[in-house]
């Protein structure tokens, strides 16, 4: 076994932490709203389970974000659990904004909730809290309704971000 030292704190630069972090495996969720009568939405790849009583999830957004200043204004917020076919999806949620819903079929709840009916699984949330936390903001979601996506031998497998790119998880022997 080898044992590499480890840098010190003066050592952590921005890339180097990409680097670190990316070495670890994530999967994808949109996180969507109409607002003001437009669909709007991102893509994040920190998205986590929180707790169960009450139901809580939450995703980190860059506080450099155009997005989310304009989304948090939402009642309700969509989020999709993206599959293995979507990462075009991702790339464009991140593209302009005018054109990240085209041609995508989505379902809209009465409380502007916006979640993609071919994702894994759908929840309609609401800003719970937010955490500042260094050059992100922490987004904790409180449930109010979820929905499963594609069901049985069509499901599909999550898209997972790894090293920068999207990739998919091998089929179980």
């Amino acid at each position: 076994m080898t044992i590499t030292s480890l840098s010190t704190n003066q050592d952590l630069d921005a890339k180097r932490l990409r680097e670190a972090f990316g070495v670890f495996p994530s999967g994808v969720v949109a996180v969507a709203s109409e607002v003001d009568g437009q669909l709007i939405g991102l893509a994040a790849s920190s998205f986590t389970s929180v707790s169960l009583e009450p139901a809580l999830v939450s995703f980190s957004v860059a506080n450099t974000s155009k997005t989310w200043p304009t989304l948090r204004q939402a009642a309700h917020l969509g989020v999709t659990i993206l599959a293995d076919h979507h990462g075009e999806v991702c790339r464009r949620l991140a593209g302009p904004v005018e054109h990240r819903f085209d041609d995508l079929d989505v379902t809209r709840t009465g409380d502007g909730a916006v979640t993609l009916d071919d994702g894994l699984a759908m929840f309609d949330c609401s800003v719970y809290r937010e955490v500042e936390a260094g050059d992100h903001t922490i987004v904790i979601l409180q449930l109010h309704a979820v929905g499963a996506g594609i069901q049985g031998a069509d499901a599909g497998r999550p898209l997972v971000f790894h090293r920068s790119g999207f990739g998919r998880l091998a089929d179980s022997a």
